[in-house]
């Protein structure tokens, strides 16, 4: 097939007007990341007096220098705990990413104890379990860098304790499954801090700051009246004597993170994958950066989405199915970075045509066992007597009988809009995308705000009329504003993003890395051959 020829005018003013747009909103998406930072920051003094490294220093420490690394739901609990969007802070006292640890793609938590001490709220507990679940599902070792004040208090919840009992379950369920987990305690972890480092096969400490409690010393005192120290309660010397719960001992941060790549690289855990791509990589020959004038930020305004598709795939060059059937439903055909995947993409809403296109092509996707990659920017199927009289029903309901069931890797992304049905047929978090990641114009929900508005206007002036009552106008109008906000605030990518639902808002710069770093770790994690037993590796 030819390479795809480019129709972007990239001196027009919509061009031009779309990449200030969308810059903006990458900014913006800047300006709240680094607030999490900022905060752990404040406490580095504190970090330097103990001889200790911060969250983020060991994290560096740990992964491969200039390696790979895909950061996993960098906006949780933002607008959660704090609802106001000047002040929030994203990250859930946690920092999550899949990179390489001598040579072997990992899981990596990192308690961020620069905020709250590392105490758990909601959204860290929702995403370490996410984390957790990428991990079983993909078949990746889980590290673990404790300093734990385990739940925080000040903003407890019945529900945040009850779900912390899951993230000890989903422990032990990857070790039964064949899975190593590690813990490196850096500091005072207590209560379900502890826990982190009981719940893992291997426990690296750092002398005179790693600590691992049921209750620390002033919990012990206020419960009990029993006074004892914390190096007497969970210093990581004592239980590499005495418990038994520390299988190595490092001098400092680094010398911990140091051993727990030493441990790693010993798992052999490569050993049986092999990557079969050999295919030729060839970088798209149209600027991924272009994608900032292509796409706007109104998710109304049309564009074609193979501007973006030529932007992310190798060569810019891809077989498309179909192209005159069901027009506004993409399927195409491509590779990215030599990882040979199936795109279904929106050039407006999905009609039958597109449904029974797109079910045909998840088909034969599955047939020859080929990923897919689900670009969203869709406001609907189809309504209205003319579809609803040609089986929009079945032949929607076909296509999300499709994504539920293929077999192979599904990566999604809200690259625009992502409403109603659509969002199932187009694999939304509620369709177990292996990875779902976000563009910070992205807008889902269930219909946008002034369609919501519409739609209880009508519902209101037909329901008067049926009463012979007026309307209070100036109340119904008040009503409609007050919709269109909570719909549109609720829609937005950051509030959604917050409350985990996507694993992340990504610059859309970074969308080809991101595509071809998820689709190697499916493949990998497909060929991986894991050794379960019946109950994980005791601790002894």
């Amino acid at each position: 097939m030819p390479v795809y020829k480019s129709k972007v005018n990239l001196e027009s003013d919509k061009f031009t007007q779309n990449n200030d747009d969308m810059s903006m909103l990458v900014k913006e998406r800047k300006n709240i990341l680094d607030r999490a930072k900022t905060k752990s920051d404040e406490k580095k003094s504190r970090f330097q007096e103990r001889g200790q490294l911060t969250p983020r220093q060991r994290l560096d420490a740990l992964i491969d220098p200039e390696s790979e690394l895909l950061d996993l739901y960098n906006m949780a609990n933002y607008l959660v705990d704090d609802p106001d969007p000047d002040t929030s802070i994203p990250g859930g006292n946690i920092l999550a990413c899949i990179g390489f640890i001598s040579g072997v793609r990992c899981m990596i938590l990192v308690d961020d104890s620069g905020i709250s001490a590392g105490a758990s709220s909601d959204k860290t507990i929702e995403k370490a379990l996410g984390c957790i679940n990428i991990a079983i599902k993909q078949k990746l070792p889980f590290i673990h860098l404790v300093e734990s004040a385990g739940i925080n208090l000040l903003n407890y919840k019945v529900k945040l304790w009850s779900n912390f009992g899951a993230f000890f379950y989903k422990k032990a369920r990857l070790s039964a499954l064949g899975i190593p987990t590690v813990a490196v305690l850096h500091g005072l972890s207590t209560a379900g801090g502890a826990y982190q480092s009981g719940m893992s096969d291997y426990v690296i400490g750092v002398k005179n700051n790693g600590m691992a409690a049921l209750a620390g010393s002033a919990l012990l005192k206020a419960a009990t009246g029993e006074d004892a120290s914390n190096e007497e309660l969970g210093g990581v010397k004592m239980h590499s004597v005495i418990t038994g719960l520390v299988e190595y001992l490092a001098d400092d941060d680094l010398g911990a993170v140091n051993i727990a790549r030493d441990l790693v690289a010993r798992f052999n855990w490569q050993k049986k994958y092999q990557n079969k791509s050999n295919k030729k990589n060839n970088e798209p020959i149209y600027s991924i950066d272009e994608i900032f004038g292509i796409v706007p930020s109104d998710y109304k305004r049309v564009y074609d989405v193979r501007e973006v598709i030529a932007r992310l795939v190798d060569g810019s060059d891809f077989m498309e199915i179909k192209p005159n059937f069901g027009p506004t439903m993409i399927c195409i055909q491509a590779q990215i970075e030599g990882q040979q995947c199936g795109i279904i993409a929106n050039n407006g809403p999905i009609d039958t045509q597109g449904a029974n296109k797109a079910t045909q092509f998840i088909q034969l996707c599955d047939q020859i066992d080929t990923p897919l990659v689900f670009l969203n920017n869709v406001t609907g199927y189809m309504v209205g007597k003319k579809f609803e009289q040609a089986g929009m029903i079945k032949h929607g309901a076909k296509m999300i009988q499709s994504v539920s069931n293929v077999r192979v890797p599904k990566i999604t992304l809200y690259i625009g809009a992502s409403f109603g049905a659509a969002n199932y047929g187009m694999c939304g978090l509620g369709y177990d995308p292996d990875f779902l990641f976000s563009w910070p114009n992205a807008k889902i929900g269930v219909m946008g705000g002034n369609q919501a508005a519409s739609t209880m206007r009508q519902v209101f002036e037909s329901s008067a009329k049926k009463r012979n009552e007026e309307l209070d106008e100036e109340q119904l109008e008040q009503k409609e504003l007050q919709m269109i906000n909570d719909f549109d605030k609720q829609s937005d990518i950051f509030y959604v993003s917050g409350r985990l639902l996507d694993q992340g808002v990504i610059d859309p710069r970074d969308t080809r890395k991101v595509l071809s770093f998820t689709l190697k770790t499916c493949s990998e994690a497909k060929e991986r051959k894991l050794k379960p037993n019946s109950f994980g590796v005791a601790r002894m």
